[in-house]
């Protein structure tokens, strides 16, 4: 199977090493020369968008749909340059009625199309540990097995095109509002005396425990590191979606409002450019919580 990995990011890069050391026949291409050098570097073949070559699975690591589409339809336009019966799987967080649109266009152009958006980070890309969303149909979906295979740790077939895109928002409004939930949680028991590891370990003993709970808060707060590879910005833009889609079903979901509103109420705390856990920081603030004192109290003592 040749797959040729669009998109060299942190996630697109790991993924397409991670295909590459599993065996696959794996080249990258990135509109960024310096993403192009940095994979170079570290074995993975690289070309240019103008210069891609025939792929039996074009896989998609862009920031946006409009990136997507542009894959897609312009540069390098994937519908004129890809083989017939060649396979576009999109791992983006991108917009389901756009991606219904795009897929409808691919497998009217010959080619087959398959959403996969992914959670896990970095760390689950690079170690092939990724969890996957998937919508398409389940002949493409059994086509492309082994790669998904090497790629992640847990698949889930939610439905046709657009499906897995829907449910990631679906997820990632839920990881946002937990984010929130669980900050305000915290900064409770630590105004009331309370230590906040100690209060984590009692979340987590019980029915309000959460993957933010779980891995969010030990892994990258508690810790100071703030690194996970996933940036406010891009959480913001996910929550956008997330809520134009239920309006756009007519749906009255007012938590998501709420929620979609407290990310965007300080563009600078956290800003977009920031780990998207540091929207506790200003919660956890008002209880005299710092978790990025540590980071910094690190830095200086490495120094």
């Amino acid at each position: 199977m040749k797959i040729t990995v669009i998109g060299l990011g942190q996630m697109g890069g790991n993924m397409a090493l991670t295909l590459k050391r599993a065996g696959f026949d794996v080249s990258g291409s990135d509109r960024f020369e310096a993403a192009r050098e940095r994979l170079a570097a570290q074995g993975l073949a690289t070309v240019s968008p103008e210069a891609i070559a025939a792929s039996d699975v074009y896989l998609l690591s862009l920031p946006t749909s409009d990136h997507v589409r542009e894959v897609i339809e312009t540069s390098p336009g994937l519908l004129a340059r890809a083989p017939k019966g060649s396979v576009i799987v999109d791992t983006s967080t991108s917009d389901p009625v756009v991606s219904r649109e795009l897929a409808a266009k691919v497998v009217a152009a010959g080619l087959e199309w398959l959403d996969a958006p992914v959670s896990g980070g970095p760390k689950g890309a690079a170690n092939g540990k990724l969890g996957m969303l998937l919508g398409g149909d389940m002949v493409t979906l059994e086509r492309v097995m082994p790669m998904l295979e090497a790629m992640s740790a847990k698949r889930t077939h939610v439905g046709g095109p657009g499906s897995g895109h829907v449910v990631k928002l679906a997820n990632n409004y839920l990881c946002a509002t937990n984010l929130i939930a669980t900050a305000e949680a915290v900064a409770l028991a630590a105004k009331a005396g309370v230590d906040p590891a100690a209060c984590l370990s009692g979340l987590n003993s019980g029915s309000g425990r959460s993957a933010i709970s779980e891995v969010n808060f030990p892994e990258w707060i508690l810790s100071g590191r703030f690194d996970s590879g996933f940036t406010s910005g891009l959480m913001r833009k996910d929550l956008r979606l997330a809520r134009d889609a239920a309006d756009d079903l007519g749906l009255d979901l007012a938590l998501l409002h709420q929620v979609v509103a407290g990310w965007h109420a300080n563009a600078e705390r956290p800003a977009d450019g920031d780990d998207f856990n540091h929207i506790v920081s200003p919660i956890l603030a008002q209880a005299g919580v710092d978790f990025t004192r540590r980071s910094a109290n690190d830095e200086e003592t490495s120094a």
